[in-house]
């Protein structure tokens, strides 16, 4: 599948926000080789993207977070009411920068991509290829359903677990299970809705998210914040038990491996797979050859089909496997394509997940 076929051939027209005139010309070089984007405008801060979206009308804007006057957030806040534009964020890779670029996601911002150090050539080159993906997703993001997946998530946290059934009558009916969830653009807001609302018992979880290496970490420690589960970065050798989501690291494939019968998590270098590195599908496959009839896999919002090949491979090994819906998703890619190939039993809205995730480990309908 094409990654980013658009009517009539027509180029995704970028305008560019960074306080950096070398930041600025960089993006706009790196971003005018792709033959599907058009980098219509560069502005200096928020008052100058403001002024040039209106007479350039842009389809996407890259942003960084960290600008004179107004910085990243400010700006989102106030812009996306009046023009729903989706933007990535581009940040530095530091933990404060990784916050920064979390709090920018909260706001409504579509993906994040990481800046490397000035002096790594590879690492740049490989952050423009990024960079170009990521604009040619967002461009086909629905914006206003980030900001309903946002107030969803707001809910779902100020409600909590604790008003929501335990997983089971019985305690140990989350021991032996494994849930296993992908997700890509938007897949922050709807995890912030979903895990915030797992059960203290649910069974333990690991999650690949779309995400640089830093921000993977950060990420889990703001959904621990707010869960009744405990949620942190996986590191290798992990081991998964009831009441633990476990986020896949960044730039690690992450896989399910059993050593002395005990189930464990192993963070492996690799090539990326389906351009990613986290990859839902290497995650999946794992836990189809491992689990088999024991996991449940879960399918969000995402471009591309990462994930929809290792689910198939979870459904045939007997795991239960559902896919967010169209209505609900911030990008119907990645569960539209497990649900074409099979893979997904049903479609499933992001507000009802979490109970049918328990549903199926209770022995629901197929």
């Amino acid at each position: 599948m094409a990654e980013n076929p658009r009517v009539g051939g027509a180029k995704t027209r970028v305008l560019i926000v960074d306080d950096s005139a070398i930041a600025r010309d960089l993006l706009e070089r790196g971003l005018s080789r792709d033959p599907d984007i058009e980098v219509v405008g560069k502005a200096e801060d928020a008052y100058d993207a403001r002024d040039k979206i209106v007479f350039l009308r842009p389809e996407v804007l890259t942003l960084d977070v960290e600008m004179p006057r107004m910085d990243g957030i400010e700006f989102l806040r106030k812009l996306l009411p009046q023009y729903p534009i989706p933007i990535v964020i581009v940040s530095g890779i530091t933990p404060e920068g990784s916050r920064r670029a979390l709090e920018a996601l909260d706001a409504g911002a579509v993906d994040v991509v990481a800046k490397p150090k000035a002096s790594d050539r590879e690492g740049l080159a490989a952050m423009l290829s990024d960079l170009a993906e990521a604009v040619k997703e967002a461009a086909r993001a629905d914006v206003s359903k980030m900001r309903r997946g946002a107030v969803l998530a707001k809910a779902s946290a100020t409600a909590r677990a604790g008003d929501r059934a335990r997983v089971g009558p019985e305690a140990e009916r989350g021991a032996g299970r494994i849930i296993a969830i992908g997700a890509s653009t938007g897949g922050t807001t709807a995890l912030n809705t979903i895990i915030p609302a797992f059960p203290k018992d649910m069974p333990g979880t690991i999650v690949v998210q779309h995400m640089p290496p830093v921000f993977t970490r950060i990420f889990a420690e703001s959904l621990n914040k707010i869960s009744e589960v405990e949620v942190r970065e996986a590191e290798d050798g992990d081991e998964l038990e009831p009441g633990l989501v476990l986020v896949a690291p960044g730039d690690f494939h992450a896989k399910l491996v059993s050593r002395n019968r005990v189930w464990k998590i192993a963070s492996v270098p690799g090539p990326k797979v389906c351009g990613h590195r986290p990859s839902v599908d290497v995650l999946f496959s794992s836990v189809a050859e491992i689990a088999g009839d024991r996991a449940l896999g879960l399918i969000l919002t995402g471009m591309g089909r990462d994930g929809a090949a290792g689910l198939l491979e979870m459904r045939r090994a007997g795991g239960r496997c559902l896919a967010q819906d169209e209505a609900s998703s911030v990008v119907f890619g990645m569960p539209k394509e497990a649900w074409e190939n099979g893979a997904a039993e049903r479609l499933v809205s992001l507000d009802r997940v979490v109970d049918e995730l328990i549903s199926c480990l209770a022995g629901g309908p197929r």
